[in-house]
Formats: structure tokens, C-alpha cells, sequence
């Protein structure tokens, strides 16, 4: 007998963070694979902070995740962009 082990039970709103180097370049292009993952109809909510320094700049985005293979996919894309320093 298999144990369901899955953490999550979907569908379920689910916070992202991704941190990168503050760029005009950052927001857009994360919000862009973001979105390019979500549902139509779906709804994401962004919020944004810059480090103390300036250097850095972090977003949390937050919408209705659909299942684990739709975070992985978001995960594997944001993981791969050069302006992408980590996700959470």
C-alpha cells in the first residue's frame, strides 16, 4: 500500500519568492514566466522589496497553484534565467 505523501493539497493559493539583482529587466521577466504558467483567468498578486544596499530586489508572487507539476515547471524555468540569483 502506497502512503500519500504530498504536502499540498491543490488547488491552493501558494506564495513564490524569487530574488535577483535589481534590474528594470527583473520584474518583467519574472512576471512573465509566472503568468506564463498560470491558468487562464488565474489571478496573481506581486509584491516587491529592495535590499538595503539597492543591489538586490526580491518578488513574491502569489496565486492559485494547480498542482505540484505546475510548480515544478515554474521552478525549473525561473531556476534556469540568468537574472535569477534564487527561489524560494
Amino acid at each position: 500500500m502506497k502512503e500519500n505523501t504530498e504536502l499540498l493539497q491543490f488547488p491552493c493559493p501558494y506564495p513564490l519568492k524569487v530574488l535577483g539583482k535589481n534590474t528594470k529587466e527583473f520584474l518583467a521577466v519574472v512576471s512573465g514566466i509566472i503568468e506564463k504558467h498560470i491558468v487562464e483567468g488565474g489571478h496573481v498578486t506581486y509584491s516587491t522589496r529592495v535590499s538595503s544596499g539597492e543591489k538586490y530586489l526580491s518578488m513574491t508572487a502569489t496565486f492559485d497553484a494547480q498542482s505540484q507539476t505546475q510548480l515544478t515547471a515554474i521552478y525549473e524555468e525561473l531556476n534556469v534565467h540568468e537574472l535569477v540569483l534564487m527561489t524560494l
